[in-house]
Formats: C-alpha cells, sequence, structure tokens
C-alpha cells in the first residue's frame, strides 16, 4: 500500500462557470459546458487506512472531461475500483437534516393520541462531478507510465518533467488550462507526483447498462486524514461547497485546522414549512455560513449507522458499507457517520482541509420542529387557555424563521392564515366587546 502520500486531485477546467470541486479544476476540450456546484465525498478511516469515494452529477457530454490527479506514485489497478452511487445516496438521505412533527394532543381532558412523525430533507441536491477526456498521447517531457481499465473508466498514468511541459501537452491536445495551474503543477512536480487521469469509455459505459457516471473509489495508506480543497479554488470566482460524510470505527469526525461548528439544533417552526423544506434547509446552511463567516466546517449529522432517531433515509446494507470501505461491519463494529459541510473560498481555506477522530460517540442530528395545532373542539376552560396561547407561539415561530433561515416576516405570517396579531379569522380577539362581557 502507499505510505505518506497526499491523495490531491487536479481537474482543469475550461469554462466560465464557477467551480465547485473539492479536489481542484477540470479539464474540458473545445467550448465544453461544465455543470459543477459542490462537491460530495465519502471518507473511511480506519487507522492509517482511508478509502475515498467522490460522486458524480456530471450533465453533459462525458467525452468532454478528465480527471486528473497528481499522485506521488503509480497507482496499481487493485487500488482502484467503480462504486455504488445508490450507497451514497442512501447515505446523503440518511443523514440529511430532518423534519419532525410533535402534533399538539387534544387539550380538553378527552382519550388522545400524540405521535411522532417525520420527513427527511436533502440539503444538498447536487454532486460532485466527474468527467472524461478525449485522447491520451503524449511524447518527450510527458510520459504515459501506465494505462489499464477498471469498468468503463479508461485510467493513465503520466509523467511530466515541469509544468510547462504538462500544461503544453494538454493544451496540444485541445484542453484549455488555467494559467494559474503552472505554479500548482510546479509545486508538486517538485516533489516527484505522477498525474493519473480517467476517461469515460462509452462503449462499455453502454454494454454495462449504466447511464450517469459512476462514482469513482481510491484506497491508500496515509498517516494524513484530508481532503484536498486549495487546487479547486484557482479558477472559481465565488465561494464553493463541500459535503463529506466521514465514517469511523472511533466517533465523531471533525476539521483538525479549521473552526469546528454545528447547525442550529431543534428549530421550532411554521407547519407551512413541511411543504418546502428543502428550500427552508438550504437558507438555514446559507444565512448560518453566512453568520459565522466563511472556512467554518459544520457538522449537521453524527449517529451510528445501525440505527436512526428519527430515520430520514433507509439504513444502509451491509454490502453496500463494505462498497464505501467498511471492512468489519459484518464482526459487529460500530461505524460512525459524521456528516461535514462547508463553504469557503481561497481567503478562509488556505490549507487543504484537515480531519481528525474523536472518542465522542454521543448521537446528535441538525432537525427543524413542527408542532400541529389542534383543530378540534377546545370548548372547556383547558381548551380556551390553548388557544389563548397560540399566537405568542406562532409569532415566535415566524420569527424563529425569520432569524434561522431570513424568511420575509410578512409573508410568513400571510403562509400562517392569520392576522397582525397572529390569530386566525375563527379565532376570538380580546379587544371584541362580547369577549369582555363577564360571564
Amino acid at each position: 500500500m502507499l505510505n505518506r502520500w497526499h491523495f490531491v486531485c487536479l481537474c482543469l477546467l475550461a469554462c466560465a462557470a464557477p467551480a465547485a470541486s473539492f479536489c481542484g479544476f477540470y479539464v474540458a476540450t473545445g467550448d465544453a459546458k461544465l455543470f459543477n456546484h459542490a462537491a460530495q465525498v465519502v471518507l473511511m478511516r480506519d487507522g492509517e487506512h482511508t478509502v475515498l469515494t467522490m460522486a458524480s452529477d456530471y450533465r453533459g457530454d462525458p467525452r468532454q472531461f478528465a480527471l486528473v490527479v497528481p499522485v506521488p506514485v503509480v497507482l496499481t489497478r487493485e487500488q482502484v475500483r467503480v462504486a455504488d452511487a445508490a450507497a451514497i445516496d442512501a447515505l446523503d438521505a440518511w443523514s440529511a437534516p430532518r423534519l419532525v412533527e410533535y402534533p399538539d394532543a387534544d387539550p380538553c381532558p378527552r382519550p388522545a393520541a400524540q405521535g411522532l412523525h417525520f420527513r427527511g430533507g436533502r440539503a444538498n441536491e447536487v454532486r460532485f462531478q466527474f468527467e472524461g477526456i478525449e485522447s491520451m498521447s503524449g511524447s518527450g517531457p510527458v510520459r504515459i507510465e501506465a494505462r489499464y481499465k477498471v469498468d468503463e473508466y479508461d485510467i493513465v498514468i503520466l509523467q511530466a518533467d515541469d509544468a510547462h511541459a504538462l500544461l503544453a501537452w494538454m493544451r496540444a491536445n485541445h484542453y484549455n488550462v488555467p494559467q494559474a495551474a503552472g505554479p500548482i503543477l510546479r509545486g508538486y512536480m517538485r516533489q516527484g507526483m505522477h498525474f493519473f487521469l480517467a476517461r469515460v469509455d462509452l462503449g462499455e459505459q453502454a454494454r454495462l447498462g449504466f447511464h450517469r457516471l459512476r462514482p469513482l473509489q481510491v484506497a491508500y495508506d496515509s498517516p494524513r486524514f484530508m481532503l484536498p480543497v486549495r487546487l479547486g479554488m484557482v479558477n472559481a470566482d465565488g465561494p464553493q461547497e463541500l459535503v463529506v460524510y466521514a465514517l469511523s470505527h472511533k466517533g465523531r469526525v471533525e476539521a483538525a485546522n479549521y473552526r469546528d461548528a454545528r447547525l442550529p439544533e431543534a428549530l421550532e417552526v411554521p407547519d407551512f414549512v413541511r411543504n418546502d423544506f428543502a428550500r427552508f434547509e438550504r437558507d438555514l446552511f446559507a444565512r448560518t455560513a453566512q453568520r459565522e463567516g466563511l472556512g467554518v466546517v459544520f457538522t449537521e449529522h453524527f449517529w451510528p449507522v445501525a440505527s436512526c432517531d428519527p430515520c430520514a433515509g433507509r439504513t444502509l446494507t451491509l454490502q453496500e458499507l463494505r462498497g464505501l470501505g467498511v471492512s468489519d461491519v459484518a464482526s459487529g463494529g460500530t461505524v460512525y457517520v459524521t456528516r461535514l459541510h462547508a463553504k469557503y473560498d481561497r481567503a478562509s481555506f488556505p490549507e487543504d482541509l484537515m480531519l481528525q477522530e474523536t472518542a465522542d460517540q454521543r448521537p446528535w442530528q441538525a432537525r427543524a420542529i413542527l408542532r400541529p395545532e389542534w383543530r378540534g373542539d377546545c370548548g372547556c376552560e383547558q381548551g380556551k387557555r390553548y388557544v389563548a396561547s397560540l399566537p405568542a407561539r406562532r409569532r415566535a415561530q415566524a420569527l424563529t424563521l425569520a432569524d434561522a433561515a431570513g424568511w420575509d416576516l410578512a409573508a410568513t405570517r400571510s403562509r400562517m392564515g392569520v392576522d397582525d396579531t397572529w390569530r386566525r379569522r375563527e379565532e376570538p380577539h380580546p379587544d371584541r366587546w362580547d369577549m369582555r362581557w363577564p360571564k
């Protein structure tokens, strides 16, 4: 296995759209357009062994793009494989911030059941994108050291003597490379790095029956538990986002070199949020990140993978966990999942993201809470007191929504169906004379 190597992706981008890739640039031929918004990776850490899985959601011609990864040695065929996208989708849904409901019970003394319901959200609806390139030819200062196939991916290992030669090789093969990539390439070449390239064999992809690019997975040994993020910011014109699903046998995973924080927990919001939860989660994260500042790594979920309370998605199967690099799950070893989410730019993330395992095993989750109101008869004294308490509660929920997600207070009140006193039309108003006469 590899010793002391730094897994650093370099994908060279050739379009004006903002790049948002944890591993760097994309290469594109001609005028190809890249739709790339956020990075999504799964990391399984066991001692010094790491399995890194990179998801893809590329929506374009896969012939136009390539993944280029600086590596310290020539990677063998056995260290690279294709992973199951369904396992990542399941992990995403299972760990997503969630919405729980605690309906109000009948306030009058009649038998009533109070249930707990839940609704899972998908705070991140785009995936890290991973493309292929056209031709692999070169000579002289740029040399092909190895070539092999991993299912529908053609893998090539290159070596170059200097950055100018590699840039010239790419441009000669019709790949638009940002000029700012030169110094970064030069730095890795001084370390004796090689370059791992992956492209899609469309014929093999069709023969295998796949229509989306499947995730690529790399296994390696290194004392450093890290993710490369700096290269992805070279040609970015705005902040980028990263979602990491970190699997560990020890406990919670956190950032070692950046500030660690958590999303707001147990926010009570108006009932209509159930129909707009995805937007709420996006706005909640954006507003929280704006307040905390860029460069903060937020924990959104931490839980043993074998359970959930409540469940926002199905539990992963043993086969799916093994596919993500978990080796001893069948023997009863506990696997903890930490979902991390960061928004950053060049100034806030001057270093690659270093991670560390902790001994913390206390489950935690980001969630929003709904308290659907009792809409039945409230004629008893307890029911009247309950109705009288609702305006203050509604106002507090609306203020929470405005503060946490930035939603307009007047629009929120309209969607709640209440007036400026936070009462519904059918509810008694304390200023009405028929309510003020002694009973």
